[in-house]
Protein backbone atom coordinates (compact mmCIF):
# COMPACT_ATOMS: atom_id res chain seq x y z
CA UNK A 1 0.00 0.00 0.00
CA UNK A 2 3.06 2.25 0.68
CA UNK A 3 1.76 6.16 1.03
CA UNK A 4 -1.22 5.77 -1.36
CA UNK A 5 -3.84 7.92 0.35
CA UNK A 6 -6.14 6.26 2.25
CA UNK A 7 -8.70 8.00 4.39
CA UNK A 8 -8.89 5.61 6.82
CA UNK A 9 -6.21 3.98 8.90
CA UNK A 10 -7.30 0.58 10.47
CA UNK A 11 -4.20 -0.44 13.12
CA UNK A 12 -3.74 -3.86 14.33
CA UNK A 13 -1.47 -4.15 17.67
CA UNK A 14 1.71 -6.67 17.97
CA UNK A 15 1.96 -6.41 21.22
CA UNK A 16 -0.54 -4.71 24.17
CA UNK A 17 1.60 -4.07 27.11
CA UNK A 18 2.01 -0.98 29.39
CA UNK A 19 3.16 1.29 26.68
CA UNK A 20 -0.04 1.04 24.95
CA UNK A 21 -2.40 1.64 27.62
CA UNK A 22 -1.89 5.67 27.71
CA UNK A 23 0.99 7.02 26.31
CA UNK A 24 0.08 5.19 22.90
CA UNK A 25 -2.75 3.19 22.52
CA UNK A 26 -5.49 5.62 23.34
CA UNK A 27 -4.28 7.74 20.79
CA UNK A 28 -4.66 5.66 17.58
CA UNK A 29 -8.82 5.82 17.83
CA UNK A 30 -8.62 10.14 19.19
CA UNK A 31 -7.56 11.15 15.31
CA UNK A 32 -9.70 11.59 12.82
CA UNK A 33 -9.44 8.45 10.28
CA UNK A 34 -8.25 6.36 12.77
CA UNK A 35 -9.04 3.62 14.29
CA UNK A 36 -7.70 0.15 16.13
CA UNK A 37 -9.65 -2.51 14.45
CA UNK A 38 -7.14 -5.95 15.93
CA UNK A 39 -4.54 -6.76 18.96
CA UNK A 40 -2.08 -9.41 18.78
CA UNK A 41 -0.39 -11.06 22.28
CA UNK A 42 1.38 -14.25 22.27
CA UNK A 43 -0.70 -14.16 25.59
CA UNK A 44 -4.12 -15.26 24.41
CA UNK A 45 -5.06 -14.11 27.82
CA UNK A 46 -3.95 -10.88 27.56
CA UNK A 47 -5.08 -10.02 23.72
CA UNK A 48 -8.48 -11.33 24.85
CA UNK A 49 -8.46 -8.58 27.76
CA UNK A 50 -6.63 -5.58 26.22
CA UNK A 51 -9.49 -5.56 23.31
CA UNK A 52 -12.47 -6.35 25.73
CA UNK A 53 -11.17 -3.19 27.91
CA UNK A 54 -10.61 -0.95 25.05
CA UNK A 55 -13.29 -1.77 22.72
CA UNK A 56 -11.52 -3.40 19.64
CA UNK A 57 -13.31 -5.76 17.54
CA UNK A 58 -10.85 -8.84 17.22
CA UNK A 59 -7.71 -10.33 19.13
CA UNK A 60 -4.88 -12.67 18.19
CA UNK A 61 -2.44 -14.86 19.93
CA UNK A 62 0.01 -14.58 16.69
CA UNK A 63 1.30 -12.12 14.23
CA UNK A 64 0.42 -13.78 10.93
CA UNK A 65 -2.55 -14.44 11.86
CA UNK A 66 -3.40 -10.14 12.76
CA UNK A 67 -1.37 -9.53 9.16
CA UNK A 68 -3.92 -11.87 7.48
CA UNK A 69 -6.51 -10.09 8.88
CA UNK A 70 -7.85 -7.45 5.77
CA UNK A 71 -8.95 -4.85 7.64
CA UNK A 72 -5.90 -4.42 9.41
CA UNK A 73 -3.83 -2.33 6.64
CA UNK A 74 -0.85 -0.72 8.95
CA UNK A 75 0.40 -2.18 11.87
CA UNK A 76 1.71 -0.79 15.31
CA UNK A 77 4.87 -3.03 17.14
CA UNK A 78 5.00 -2.45 20.80
CA UNK A 79 6.46 -5.65 21.68
CA UNK A 80 10.24 -5.79 23.09
CA UNK A 81 13.20 -4.91 20.54
CA UNK A 82 14.53 -8.04 20.10
CA UNK A 83 11.30 -9.07 17.89
CA UNK A 84 10.74 -5.69 15.88
CA UNK A 85 13.12 -6.63 12.99
CA UNK A 86 11.05 -9.49 12.39
CA UNK A 87 7.49 -8.04 12.87
CA UNK A 88 8.45 -4.99 11.24
CA UNK A 89 9.74 -7.48 8.17
CA UNK A 90 6.57 -8.95 8.04
CA UNK A 91 4.01 -6.78 7.98
CA UNK A 92 6.35 -3.83 5.25
CA UNK A 93 6.11 -7.82 3.28
CA UNK A 94 2.45 -7.99 3.58
CA UNK A 95 2.03 -4.36 2.07
CA UNK A 96 1.27 -3.35 5.90
CA UNK A 97 2.92 0.39 6.79
CA UNK A 98 4.53 0.09 10.39
CA UNK A 99 4.81 2.00 13.45
CA UNK A 100 7.81 0.74 15.49
CA UNK A 101 8.38 1.43 19.34
CA UNK A 102 11.73 2.48 20.31
CA UNK A 103 14.45 1.35 19.56
CA UNK A 104 14.14 0.57 16.31
CA UNK A 105 15.79 -2.86 17.10
CA UNK A 106 18.15 -4.96 19.33
CA UNK A 107 21.01 -3.58 17.48
CA UNK A 108 22.42 -1.29 14.42
CA UNK A 109 22.58 -4.87 12.33
CA UNK A 110 19.23 -5.32 12.65
CA UNK A 111 17.83 -1.63 11.83
CA UNK A 112 19.67 -1.84 8.44
CA UNK A 113 17.79 -5.12 7.21
CA UNK A 114 14.50 -3.02 8.79
CA UNK A 115 15.97 -0.44 6.17
CA UNK A 116 16.73 -2.41 3.78
CA UNK A 117 12.61 -4.07 3.55
CA UNK A 118 11.60 -0.52 3.62
CA UNK A 119 13.37 0.50 0.20
CA UNK A 120 12.58 -2.75 -1.69
CA UNK A 121 9.31 -2.95 -0.88
CA UNK A 122 8.37 0.77 -0.69
CA UNK A 123 6.38 0.38 2.55
CA UNK A 124 7.01 3.26 5.01
CA UNK A 125 8.22 2.46 8.60
CA UNK A 126 8.29 5.29 11.24
CA UNK A 127 9.53 4.82 14.69
CA UNK A 128 8.33 6.37 18.11
CA UNK A 129 10.73 9.04 19.12
CA UNK A 130 7.65 10.90 19.97
CA UNK A 131 9.59 13.14 21.99
CA UNK A 132 10.54 14.98 19.05
CA UNK A 133 6.91 16.45 18.72
CA UNK A 134 6.14 17.09 22.19
CA UNK A 135 5.55 20.89 22.87
CA UNK A 136 8.09 20.70 26.09
CA UNK A 137 11.03 19.85 23.45
CA UNK A 138 9.89 22.19 20.95
CA UNK A 139 10.71 24.57 23.10
CA UNK A 140 13.90 23.40 23.86
CA UNK A 141 14.59 23.89 20.26
CA UNK A 142 13.13 27.19 19.77
CA UNK A 143 15.67 28.43 22.94
CA UNK A 144 18.30 27.15 20.70
CA UNK A 145 18.10 28.12 17.33
CA UNK A 146 16.79 31.82 18.79
CA UNK A 147 20.36 32.17 19.65
CA UNK A 148 19.22 33.04 23.29
CA UNK A 149 22.57 30.95 25.13
CA UNK A 150 24.35 32.03 21.76
CA UNK A 151 26.59 29.64 20.11
CA UNK A 152 26.60 25.75 21.28
CA UNK A 153 29.91 25.00 22.42
CA UNK A 154 29.31 21.61 24.74
CA UNK A 155 26.40 19.12 25.56
CA UNK A 156 26.01 17.03 28.82
CA UNK A 157 23.54 14.23 29.31
CA UNK A 158 23.19 12.92 33.25
CA UNK A 159 20.99 10.24 34.21
CA UNK A 160 20.53 8.55 37.61
CA UNK A 161 18.38 6.28 39.36
CA UNK A 162 17.97 3.96 41.88
CA UNK A 163 17.59 0.17 41.18
CA UNK A 164 13.58 -0.99 40.35
CA UNK A 165 11.38 -3.74 43.06
CA UNK A 166 11.93 -6.66 40.68
CA UNK A 167 15.48 -5.82 39.74
CA UNK A 168 16.78 -7.47 42.90
CA UNK A 169 14.72 -10.97 41.77
CA UNK A 170 16.79 -12.88 40.05
CA UNK A 171 14.21 -15.46 39.09
CA UNK A 172 12.48 -12.93 37.24
CA UNK A 173 14.33 -10.33 35.79
CA UNK A 174 12.07 -7.55 33.75
CA UNK A 175 12.48 -8.08 30.28
CA UNK A 176 14.30 -4.92 29.55
CA UNK A 177 17.69 -6.14 31.66
CA UNK A 178 18.04 -8.89 29.33
CA UNK A 179 20.57 -8.64 26.63
CA UNK A 180 19.12 -11.24 24.39
CA UNK A 181 15.08 -9.52 24.55
CA UNK A 182 16.22 -5.80 25.03
CA UNK A 183 19.51 -5.41 23.06
CA UNK A 184 21.04 -4.36 26.31
CA UNK A 185 20.11 -2.98 29.89
CA UNK A 186 18.34 -0.06 30.91
CA UNK A 187 20.66 2.28 28.89
CA UNK A 188 19.57 0.51 25.86
CA UNK A 189 16.03 1.34 26.90
CA UNK A 190 16.26 4.75 27.65
CA UNK A 191 18.92 6.30 26.48
CA UNK A 192 17.36 5.95 23.16
CA UNK A 193 15.13 9.19 23.44
CA UNK A 194 17.94 11.21 24.98
CA UNK A 195 20.08 10.36 22.14
CA UNK A 196 17.62 10.76 19.49
CA UNK A 197 16.59 14.50 20.69
CA UNK A 198 20.11 15.32 20.60
CA UNK A 199 20.53 14.62 17.02
CA UNK A 200 17.58 15.91 16.39
CA UNK A 201 18.63 19.18 17.62
CA UNK A 202 22.33 19.54 16.10
CA UNK A 203 22.74 16.67 13.76
CA UNK A 204 24.03 13.34 13.50
CA UNK A 205 26.34 12.03 16.13
CA UNK A 206 29.52 10.84 14.00
CA UNK A 207 32.02 9.61 16.87
CA UNK A 208 31.25 7.89 19.78
CA UNK A 209 32.54 5.65 22.60
CA UNK A 210 31.88 4.54 26.48
CA UNK A 211 33.00 2.88 29.18
CA UNK A 212 30.38 0.34 30.51
CA UNK A 213 30.30 -1.92 33.93
CA UNK A 214 27.59 -3.68 36.04
CA UNK A 215 28.32 -1.80 39.68
CA UNK A 216 25.36 -3.59 41.61
CA UNK A 217 25.87 -7.20 40.23
CA UNK A 218 21.92 -7.27 40.23
CA UNK A 219 21.86 -8.65 37.02
CA UNK A 220 24.14 -9.36 34.57
CA UNK A 221 24.13 -6.79 31.58
CA UNK A 222 25.34 -2.82 32.22
CA UNK A 223 24.01 -0.86 35.38
CA UNK A 224 26.34 2.24 34.93
CA UNK A 225 27.80 3.92 31.77
CA UNK A 226 29.97 6.94 30.79
CA UNK A 227 30.24 8.04 27.36
CA UNK A 228 31.88 10.81 25.05
CA UNK A 229 30.61 11.67 21.68
CA UNK A 230 30.82 14.44 18.89
CA UNK A 231 28.51 15.88 16.32
CA UNK A 232 29.44 16.34 12.64
CA UNK A 233 30.16 19.82 13.08
CA UNK A 234 32.59 19.10 15.89
CA UNK A 235 30.22 19.83 19.05
CA UNK A 236 32.01 17.23 21.78
CA UNK A 237 29.36 15.86 24.34
CA UNK A 238 29.57 13.58 27.06
CA UNK A 239 26.95 11.64 28.98
CA UNK A 240 26.49 9.28 32.13
CA UNK A 241 24.04 7.09 33.26
CA UNK A 242 23.54 4.98 36.60
CA UNK A 243 20.59 2.55 37.24
CA UNK A 244 21.81 1.57 40.64
CA UNK A 245 22.26 5.05 42.10
CA UNK A 246 21.07 6.24 45.84
CA UNK A 247 17.81 7.85 46.00
CA UNK A 248 19.32 11.18 46.66
CA UNK A 249 21.36 10.85 43.52
CA UNK A 250 18.24 10.85 41.33
CA UNK A 251 18.80 12.74 38.18
CA UNK A 252 17.22 13.38 34.86
CA UNK A 253 18.78 16.26 32.97
CA UNK A 254 20.66 17.30 30.12
CA UNK A 255 22.89 20.59 29.71
CA UNK A 256 23.50 22.76 26.86
CA UNK A 257 26.45 24.85 26.86
CA UNK A 258 26.17 28.17 25.23
CA UNK A 259 28.70 30.81 24.95
CA UNK A 260 26.04 33.51 26.36
CA UNK A 261 24.03 30.90 28.29
CA UNK A 262 22.92 27.68 29.45
CA UNK A 263 19.34 25.93 28.70
CA UNK A 264 18.25 22.64 31.07
CA UNK A 265 15.53 19.96 30.83
CA UNK A 266 14.87 16.88 31.99
CA UNK A 267 13.73 14.00 29.34
CA UNK A 268 11.61 11.92 31.52
CA UNK A 269 9.84 14.04 34.16
CA UNK A 270 9.29 17.20 32.04
CA UNK A 271 11.00 19.48 34.87
CA UNK A 272 10.46 23.13 34.25
CA UNK A 273 12.92 24.23 31.67
CA UNK A 274 15.92 26.58 32.66
CA UNK A 275 17.07 29.09 31.10
CA UNK A 276 20.66 31.16 32.12
CA UNK A 277 21.29 33.66 30.63
CA UNK A 278 22.99 37.25 31.38
CA UNK A 279 19.51 38.49 32.12
CA UNK A 280 19.15 35.56 34.89
CA UNK A 281 17.56 32.45 35.20
CA UNK A 282 14.41 31.66 33.64
CA UNK A 283 12.15 28.73 34.71
CA UNK A 284 9.44 27.72 32.00
CA UNK A 285 6.68 25.31 32.06
CA UNK A 286 5.75 23.21 29.50
CA UNK A 287 2.03 21.13 29.22
CA UNK A 288 2.39 17.80 27.25
CA UNK A 289 -0.71 15.87 25.69
CA UNK A 290 -2.37 13.63 27.92
CA UNK A 291 -1.16 10.92 25.23
CA UNK A 292 2.34 11.88 24.42
CA UNK A 293 2.73 9.90 21.51
CA UNK A 294 -0.74 11.82 19.92
CA UNK A 295 1.15 14.34 18.31
CA UNK A 296 3.45 11.72 16.48
CA UNK A 297 0.73 9.56 15.84
CA UNK A 298 -1.45 12.17 14.02
CA UNK A 299 1.99 13.02 11.91
CA UNK A 300 2.12 9.38 10.91
CA UNK A 301 -1.60 9.01 10.07
CA UNK A 302 -1.74 12.01 7.92
CA UNK A 303 1.85 10.99 6.19
CA UNK A 304 -0.53 7.42 5.04
CA UNK A 305 -3.77 9.76 4.14
CA UNK A 306 -1.86 11.68 2.29
CA UNK A 307 -2.13 14.91 3.57
CA UNK A 308 0.86 15.12 5.27
CA UNK A 309 4.52 14.45 5.37
CA UNK A 310 6.46 12.54 8.78
CA UNK A 311 10.31 12.26 8.38
CA UNK A 312 10.88 10.44 11.07
CA UNK A 313 11.36 6.93 9.60
CA UNK A 314 13.54 3.98 10.07
CA UNK A 315 16.64 5.16 8.56
CA UNK A 316 16.42 8.49 11.01
CA UNK A 317 16.45 6.10 13.76
CA UNK A 318 18.68 4.02 13.24
CA UNK A 319 21.20 6.65 13.93
CA UNK A 320 20.49 6.16 17.67
CA UNK A 321 21.37 2.44 17.89
CA UNK A 322 24.42 3.04 15.60
CA UNK A 323 25.72 5.45 18.34
CA UNK A 324 24.19 3.04 21.40
CA UNK A 325 26.45 0.33 19.86
CA UNK A 326 29.53 2.05 19.59
CA UNK A 327 29.14 2.86 23.18
CA UNK A 328 28.54 -0.04 24.76
CA UNK A 329 31.14 -1.71 22.32
CA UNK A 330 28.85 -3.85 20.38
CA UNK A 331 30.53 -2.59 17.21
Amino acid sequence: MGTTDRQHIRWGFIGCGEVTEKKSGPAFSLIEGSRVVAVMSRNAERARSYAERHGIARWYADAQSLLNDTEVNTVYIATPPSSHATYAIMAMKSGKPVYVEKPLAANYEECLRINRVSQQTGVPCFVAYYRRRLPYFTRVGDIIRSGQIGKVVGVQVRFAVPPRDLDYNRRALPWRVQRDIAGGGYFYDLAPHQLDLLQQLFGPITRASGFCTNRAGLYDTEDTVSAAFQFADGLPGSGTWCFCAHDSARTDRIQIIGDRGSVRFSVFTYEPIELNTQEGCQTITIENPTHVQMPLIREVVEHLQGIGTCDLDSVSATAVNWVMDKILGKI
